[in-house]
Formats: structure tokens, sequence, C-alpha cells
């Protein structure tokens, strides 16, 4: 073991752990401190370390976003949504997979978490689409996708952590990620036509209309009025954001008083035990998250200490002369990592490592982060630790694996999207100034 680097002896360690089904965090923790005492520290500056890694003012926005996109699914806010655009794109090709494409990727725009996105509107939307002809696993894995945007478009937990360790503004990255979002969910509708099960015309009647006796005009209007305070939701977060009236992370507390003001006095669905569940979840949510990030935070100061960075980097950047290659060769890297390990988890490991080869590159910090949270997205719906068809199996009540089969397609559409991000660095600056 003395021959072994304490960097090289963690990587290794935390590995095993992974192997052995020990969760995340702990891994994470365990092999730092073994690769700590390797190098001589003593346990004393294991809370500092710990205490510094979490002590970051934007780091607020994680548990605020989570809890604001639970009091969304709570208060009756998604199921309004649904059936306004349900009467809205409802009737054009594609029926009802075309509805829940658009209010997945809009429901990106209210919670910045996946699998939070899979239990919010997964139930309402994979029901919906059986009724109109598509099997339940091909619903189960458009929603399993759709709700991985939601680390894409912002507000985007995902983006809040790359802002952070990339020093680079959050605002920005949102308001980057909204063009590249939209391509990718644009790209899930070539996937619609292979979902049918049925001919729709035949169990148009098993599909209930929103508002039964009034006409397509009179019928949108009234689906508009009643989920006009939930459309409004992004227009509050990043119209805030982008006129500079509030920080992302300041953003994330008045996403949750908005959701707590339009339950109690617009929709009045608001209860105290609802309000009680929602932030008892956002409270579990939450703290798994930041625990990984506390302890991501002892991992990544052992990484600087004994300068895996400067070691993996070098490597990367003396693969090929051809930046391109060392592009495919990060994205690939990422990709597998998200078939492992949870997007939070990655990139507290990777882009330590990443970051560097970008600056030396002189690649564009705002179209990166952009493409690494595609890519992670990516990563919630590849097994075998792919979180979101996890949730999704668990709502559909099918085996994971059929899920993961209905989600195929929507796979390979992600990764043309991927690649035409990639193609493009531009489309991640259209809407920055």
């Amino acid at each position: 073991m003395a021959d072994i680097g304490a960097g090289s002896l963690m990587v290794g360690l935390f590995f095993l752990f992974l192997v052995l089904r020990v969760p995340v965090a702990f891994a994470l923790g365990l092999s730092a401190l073994a690769a700590m005492w390797q190098l001589g520290f003593g346990l004393d500056l294991v809370g500092d370390l710990l205490t510094a890694g979490i002590a970051k003012f934007s780091l607020l926005a994680i548990p605020f976003f989570i809890l604001a996109g639970n009091l969304m699914g709570k208060l009756g806010i998604a199921d309004r949504m649904i059936r306004f655009f349900r009467v809205l794109v409802g009737g054009l090709p594609g029926g009802m997979g075309l509805v829940g494409t658009v209010v997945c990727l809009f429901w990106g725009a209210v919670s910045g978490s996946g699998p939070a996105s899979v239990a919010a509107i997964g139930p309402m939307i994979v029901k919906s689409m059986e009724e109109d002809g598509y099997s339940r696993a091909f619903a189960a894995g458009l929603v399993s996708t759709g709700a991985a945007m939601s680390i894409v478009i912002p507000p985007s937990i995902g983006l809040v952590i790359y802002g952070v360790l990339a020093e680079t503004s959050i605002a920005d990255l949102f308001i980057a990620a909204i063009i590249p979002g939209l391509v990718c969910g644009a790209l899930m509708l070539a996937a619609l036509p292979f979902g049918r099960v049925r001919n729709a015309a035949a169990t148009k009647a098993l599909s209930p209309d929103p508002y039964p006796g009034l006409s397509y005009g009179a019928a949108l209007w009234r689906g508009f009025l009643d989920s006009f305070w939930g459309l409004m939701t992004p227009v509050v977060i990043l119209g805030g954001i982008y006129s500079g009236i509030f920080t992302p992370t300041e953003a994330a507390i008045v996403a949750s008083v908005y959701a707590l003001a339009v339950g109690g006095l617009a929709y009045r669905t608001l209860s105290i035990r609802g309000l009680y569940e929602c932030l008892a979840d956002s409270a579990a949510g939450s703290s798994v998250v930041m625990l990984v990030v506390a302890y991501a935070g002892l991992f990544g100061w052992v990484v600087t200490v004994d300068d895996l960075i400067g070691q993996y980097s070098g490597a990367l950047l003396g693969l090929s002369q051809n930046q391109w290659v060392i592009l495919a060769v990060i994205m690939l890297v990422v990709l597998i990592a998200g078939m492992f390990m949870d997007a939070v988890t990655i990139m507290f490991i990777c882009l330590p490592i990443f970051l560097p080869v970008m600056r030396e590159l002189q690649w564009d910090p705002i179209w990166f982060g952009v493409l690494i949270m595609i890519n992670l997205a990516i990563g919630l719906i590849t097994p075998p630790v792919g979180i979101n068809l996890y949730v999704a199996a668990n709502i559909t009540r099918l085996p994971l694996e059929k899920v993961a089969r209905g989600a195929l397609p929507f796979l390979l559409t992600s990764l043309i999207g991927l690649a035409v991000i990639a193609a493009f660095p531009g489309l991640a600056r259209v809407m920055l100034p």
C-alpha cells in the first residue's frame, strides 16, 4: 500500500465501496478518510472541510428549488397544466405523447430535480398516454427522459452546482441552457411514432375531455385561466433572474414563496397536512443531496492535495492534439459514469479534472456546462443506476427492464441532442446578451 498514492487509493476504495453497495455519500467519505490517513492528516480537519464544502450561499438554491417543485406538484399545479396543454396540443399528431413531452419540458422550468419531476407528473401523464394508445412502458420512458431535462432546463440544481465549481455565473448558465434544453426536447418528438400500440381513434372514448361540453376556444381559455398562476412560475423565476431583480439563490426562495401563495390564495389547495408532507419530502431530498455535496468536498480536497487534478487533466491533454477527440473522451467518461453514479457525485469527482482541461483549451465554460448537464441528464435514464427509471418503474408497477426498453428511443434522441449542442456551441449563447 505504501507504493500506492493516496489519491489513487481513494479512487480505488470509492469504486470498491460502490461495488459493495455502500451509499454514494458514505463511499465518498470513507474513501477520503482513508486517503487523509495515508497522507498523515488528522481527523480534526474533517469537520472544517465538511463545513467548507456546503457553506456556500449559492448552494442554498438546492433545498429551496426542491421545496418549490414539491409544492407545485402537491398543490395541484401540475394537474392544471396537464389539462391546459392537453387542450392546447392534444389534437395534434402524437396526441398525449406530444402533451407529455411539452408538460415534462415545462415542468423542467418549475422543478430542478429529475426524479422529483417523474414522481410529480408521471402518474398523470402515463395514465393519459395509455388512454391515447401508447404502451405503458413507452409512456414511462417518455416521462423519465422528459423529466431528465429538468437538470438542463432552468432552474437546474445541476447548473447551480456547476456554477459553484466552475466559478461561472449561474444566471448566465440558466439563460444559456434554455435553447439546448428545448432542442433536446424537440428531438424527443421524433420517437413518438414508435410508441403507439393501438389505434388512438379506437381508444378516444377512454380519454376523458378535460372540459366536456366546451368548444375548443372556450376550453382553451378555461384551461389557461385554471393554470395561469402555474404557467407564470418560470416567468417569475427566469424573468427575475434575467432582469437582475434577484439572484438564482434568491429565485429559489421566491419560487417557494410563490408556490405557497398560489396554493394558499389562488387555488386554495394548501393544507397544514400537505405543507408538512412537502416540507418533510423536501428535507429528506435535500439532505441526500447536501450529504453527497459535503463528503464530495472532502473527496475533492484530497484530489487537490495529492495533485490528482494535474495528473489526470495532464493525461487527458496528452491524449491527442485534436480538441474534439479530447471532448469526445470527456463526454464518453461522463456517459459511462452516469450509468453507475448520480449527477451530483459525477460533478464533484470529474469536474475538478475536466475544468483545467476546459481552460487550457479555451472552451466556453457556459457551453461546456450545458454539455455536461445534457450528458448527466442522459445518465438519469441509463441503467443500471438510472434514477428516473427506478422512479418510473415504481409509479407504473413495471419491471425496470421494460421501462428501460421504453426509454431506449428517447435515449437515442438525447444522444443526438448532445451531439448537436457539441457541434454548434453558439446554441448555448443565443439568449445571452
